[in-house]
């Protein structure tokens, strides 16, 4: 109550004085408690139409036992919507890591999260997410299973509360149903062995399009967590990776590689060791984890024979045998509503030849440099109910990253990386042929350091772009741009309780999203806990 009424005094002052209350005064360190989490991506654009919601799960996580129940599709809103959302609701209190968690219906992978780490009086946070491609699961009851791993003793006191809730969003009048993938398929059999993640795969034998989603995240706690910051045996560094930290994710059929990709360098809420730098703004992507999709319609004859076929994902760069990635896998399948059969074949199949190479430096500043990249060419044509149709996939990666630290205990630590993806998915069939280019960019500039006091900071920028055009016999009709990007500055004294570690921390977020018809540019910004700004430019 107390912070309340302090809140609506500044928020008048700042009114008599011609400022926004979303700048009122910061306190001078981090308190016992914050605002809440926060993100500035754009809500979940929805139409106004007769909706209906549903909860899928409402519990406390406690441990590491999944909750389980059973979906039932909703009543009245039909079963073919324009839009379904999601939306997960959490709190917790008191003194708790963050925790990764995952939900699924009917074995499909909705949604992959993690959970910020919380102020001792609690906070509270949500994220919402577009459903809509999953909708054919969504038809027929499911099973549930949800599971936030985690752990409440003397000392981690956080009791993880939750409760997910979908809402479908009718096609009625001059509201249309999504168009959405015909079925939703999963692996077979599917298991792990280290960072080999193998099952197996019968699509319906007049699958015209077929599309992979791998939920892809290093993991665990242990140094896959940090993969961009691994070092070769040869350097004295604690996390090892015998070729350095070049990462991507690759995708096999019947053991041809089908497809590659580059991860997503995430930061979970307590990472860099410095919570005080995500209690407010988590980095990109850390509570609504987005998939690496793979467009396998290349092989879309070979895999409509009806029979069973071996699909895995694994994740080039980690130790032979090392876990420490996740990487559940969704299978996406449009079909031909007027064949029985969709056959074709694989005609082009050029795969470049990996680079990695990592030049280690020693020193009072230790050095690696490390570069790495690859290139992947999958063409194949399917004979459909409307002619034949061909579909060419390009795939180029590169990444470059310069780690600095000390060896006096690592009282310097610091990266500075980019990482590239470009893809090129071209469709030949009936009228122009059709191009959607796709660049993708990911950056990361962190340092953390150790000065008088045993006081540690961490600086950090991160950065999540892409650039999108589609063409039609080469004019464009379609485009977007993202570029989300995050900044933090924070400090506090290590190995004293609480009360004295004297933290301080400042922090931003700018989320910018283009295309026709959309203009969404947020920036959000916070200091000691606070939230210093929250302004619109569309």
């Amino acid at each position: 109550m107390r912070r309340l009424f302090l809140a609506l005094c500044a928020a008048t002052v700042g009114l008599l004085l011609g400022i926004s209350p979303a700048v009122a005064a910061a306190p001078t360190e981090f308190g016992t408690d914050w605002h809440d989490p926060i993100t500035a991506g754009p809500p979940v654009a929805t139409p106004g139409t007769t909706s209906c919601k549903v909860t899928v799960a409402e519990t406390e996580f406690r441990d590491y036992t999944p909750y389980k129940s059973t979906y039932l599709p909703p009543k009245g809103c039909g079963d073919r919507w324009n839009k379904v959302v999601l939306r997960l609701e959490g709190a917790v209190a008191g003194r708790q890591y963050d925790r990764l968690g995952y939900l699924h219906i009917g074995g499909v992978e909705v949604l992959r999260t993690s959970t910020p780490e919380p102020s001792p009086e609690g906070i509270t946070w949500n994220v919402e997410k577009d459903v809509t491609r999953y909708a054919p699961t969504l038809r027929s009851a499911q099973p549930v299973e949800m599971l936030i791993g985690n752990t409440v003793n003397e000392t981690y006191t956080g009791v993880i509360k939750v409760k997910a809730t979908l809402t479908f969003y009718k096609a009625e009048g001059r509201v249309k149903p999504a168009q959405t993938p015909d079925q939703v398929l999963t692996l077979e059999g599917a298991h792990h062995d280290g960072a080999v993640y193998e099952g197996r795969l019968t699509t319906p034998r007049n699958s015209e399009r077929i599309v992979a989603e791998v939920y892809a995240t290093g993991s665990g706690g242990g140094c896959e967590e940090f993969w961009y910051l691994t070092v070769p045996d040869a350097a004295p560094y604690p996390c090892k990776a015998k070729d350095g930290p070049y990462r991507e994710v690759r995708v096999s059929v019947d053991g041809r590689l089908a497809g590659i990709a580059a991860p997503f360098p995430t930061v979970w809420t307590g990472g860099w060791s410095n919570p005080f730098l995500w209690y407010v703004i988590p980095g990109p992507r850390a509570f609504d984890v987005r998939p690496v999709e793979y467009d396998l319609t290349p092989f879309a004859g070979q895999l409509n024979d009806g029979k069973p076929h071996k699909i895995t994902i694994s994740v080039a760069g980690v130790p032979q045998g090392q876990s420490g990635w996740s990487t559940p896998t969704n299978i996406l399948v449009w079909q031909d509503g007027k064949s029985e059969r969709v056959t074709g074949a694989v005609t082009t199949h050029r795969q470049g030849e990996p680079a990695n190479t990592v030049a280690y430096e020693p020193g009072t500043e230790r050095r690696l440099k490390s570069e790495g990249g690859n290139s992947l060419t999958v063409g194949g044509y399917i004979d459909t109910s409307h002619g034949r149709v061909a579909t060419t996939v390009t795939r180029k990666l590169a990444g470059t990253s310069t780690h600095r630290w000390t060896g006096d205990g690592e009282s310097l630590d610091a990266l500075k990386a980019r990482w590239t993806d470009d893809e090129t998915v071209t469709v030949d069939g009936r009228g122009p042929a059709v191009t959607t280019r796709s660049h993708r960019v990911y950056t990361m500039d962190g340092e953390t350091s150790v000065g008088s006091g045993d006081r540690l900071r961490t600086v950090m920028t991160m950065g999540d772009a892409v650039d999108s055009v589609t063409l039609r016999a080469g004019q464009r009709v379609g485009w977007s741009r993202l570029d989300d990007t995050y900044r933090g500055d924070a400090a506090y004294n290590q190995n004293v309780p609480r009360d004295q570690r004297h933290a301080t921390g400042v922090s931003s977020e700018r989320y910018r999203l283009y295309g026709p018809g959309v203009c969404y540019d947020r920036t959000l910004a916070t200091a000691q806990g606070e939230l210093t700004q929250d302004s619109r430019r569309c």
